[in-house]
This record gives structure tokens, sequence and C-alpha cells, in this order.
């Protein structure tokens, strides 16, 4: 069994420039001391972190923010949700579509929809907010309710503007926008953007929503979010598919029983290997589902 050597993912993301995927991935790593100990880690994690925190980056950042909402790092995200939670990020993406569609260039169906429920819950954001002060706070889940579709719609739109929104659920979302056109209400959408929302409040919430299949597999995905918190992200690029069935039993099995092993022992072979990462995994879900069966036998008194 072998420890994972980071530093050479954690470079590989470098040389694509992905700094903010690259720091999540280190950072977890140097929570242990057999990595915070280690010159060639110490030396890769402060340049990193050189790089997130030069202006030039950052205004970088920020203007691919603004401008287009394609911004993988904090402070232009921040920039593309002050855009997005008003009207104006909405219109903003309604215009650029409209103006491919004029030039004969591809319309994006999927951030047209977007858009076009952006709209509806901005309404209904302010509709209810002046219900709910009318009502004493009688509307104040209405209110909720848009503001969680609000939420979802800028991580689906910088999702897909990003390249890892999955083909399933830009059919869904084009569907439901239909929904959503014809009845003026985000029921339809409700549970889907609620889901998202949870991985948006999760640093990596975009990648691991990239990985879903289906509205289940979302489902899954927002709880191991709201389980693993900041660490999810890292924890499934470490253990795939084999981490979120195993994560599923955290509850009987501890957050630490799952974390440790992650770090350290996930399999013979080449350190730092996505196949023996993965190979190491599926062992430990081996392992994991035996202590089930143990656990279930002393709770029935077996």
């Amino acid at each position: 069994m072998s420890r994972i050597d980071p530093v050479p993912e954690t470079r590989a993301m470098v040389a694509e420039e992905r700094y903010a995927d690259a720091a999540d991935y280190l950072d977890f790593f140097v929570a242990y001391d057999y990595v915070n100990q280690d010159p060639a880690a110490q030396a890769l994690h402060a340049e990193v972190e050189s790089v997130r925190s030069s202006l030039s980056y950052q205004a970088g950042e920020l203007s691919e923010g603004l401008l287009n909402g394609t911004s993988d790092e904090t402070v232009g995200q921040a920039a593309s949700v002050i855009t997005d939670l008003f009207v104006i990020g909405d219109i903003r993406d309604l215009a650029k579509q409209a103006t491919n569609y004029t030039q004969g260039e591809d319309v994006d169906e999927v951030v047209t929809a977007l858009a076009s429920i952006g709209l509806v819950a901005s309404a209904a954001q302010l509709a209810s907010g002046v219900a709910t002060a009318a009502t004493a706070g009688a509307a104040a889940p209405t209110v909720a309710a848009s503001t969680t579709a609000k939420g979802g719609i800028i991580i689906l739109k910088t999702a897909r503007k990003l390249g890892k929104l999955p083909p399933w659920l830009g059919k869904a979302i084009i569907k439901g926008a239909k929904s959503v056109k014809q009845t003026k209400k985000l029921d339809a959408v409700t549970d889907l953007f609620g889901d998202v929302y949870r991985l948006a409040k999760t640093r990596g919430g975009l990648n691991l929503l990239s990985k879903t299949t289906d509205a289940a597999s979302l489902r899954r995905m927002a709880k191991l979010a709201d389980t693993f918190g900041d660490q999810s992200a890292t924890l499934y690029r470490i253990g795939g598919n084999s981490f979120v069935r195993v994560a599923g039993r955290a509850g009987d099995l501890g957050l630490d029983s799952i974390k440790v092993p992650s770090s350290g022992c996930l399999g013979a072979g080449s350190v730092g290997s996505g196949g023996s990462r993965r190979e190491g995994y599926v062992s430990i879900a081996r392992s994991f589902r035996s202590s089930g069966k143990d656990l279930q036998l002393r709770r029935s008194g077996a």
C-alpha cells in the first residue's frame, strides 16, 4: 500500500493554469505530515499561492467573471454572482445569444433557457418580497424558493461556460425552461436547482456537478457535499465513484475512516496514479461493506 504523492498531479494542474483546482487539491494533502514536511510540496504550495495572490492574476479573474462569468476563482465568481443575482446578468446572456442568432452564429440553448428561468426567478423574488412585507412573512417560502433558484442558475451558467455541465442536465434545463415559460412558476425546476444550489456552496462543486449522470446522482453528490464540505471535490478526485458509494455510509463508518485512507493507503503501484487510487478505494469500499455487515449483525444482536 502506498501513499499518494500530490505533487505530480498538482504540477499538471499548474501547467494547465488551473490554479484554483491545484490549490484545493494540494491543500487537502498539506494537512498530513508526509506532505507538509516535503520540500517539493512546500515549494509548489508557495508557488501556487504566490500566483493566486498576485494583483495581475486577480485582476484577470475579476475581469473574466464580470464580462463572461467564467472564472474558477473566488474573486471572479463573486463578480459573476453579483451580475447574475440581478436581472442584468440574465439580460446580458440573452442579448449575447440574440446577437449570435442575428449574426448566424450558434445559439446556446442551455444558457438561453437558464437566462429565461432567471428572469422569472427575479420577478418571483420581487413579487414575493413585496408580498412578504404585506402579509407579515406569510410569503417567505416563495422568497426562499426563488432565491434558491437564482443560486442554482448562477452555478449552472458558470458550469456551462466552463464546459462542466453534463449533457443530461442541459436537456433537463431546456425542458424545465419550457414549463417555467408556460406556467410562469418555478415548480418544474425547484428540486433540481435546490440540489445544484447545495453543490454551489462547496468548493469544487462544479467538478462534482460534471460527474453526475442523472437527477439521482445529482442528489447523491449534493448529499456528499453536505457531509464532506470543501474537501468533497478532492476526495472524489482521489476515489471516484467508489468514494461516492463509501460516502453514503459516512454515518456508520465515520468521516475520518473515509478521509484518512484517502490520503494514505490507496493501493500499490505507482504513487499518484489515478488507476491505483481508484483500485485502492474499491478495496476500501469492500472492507467497509464487510464492516457494515458486522455493524448490522451487532445491532440485531446476532
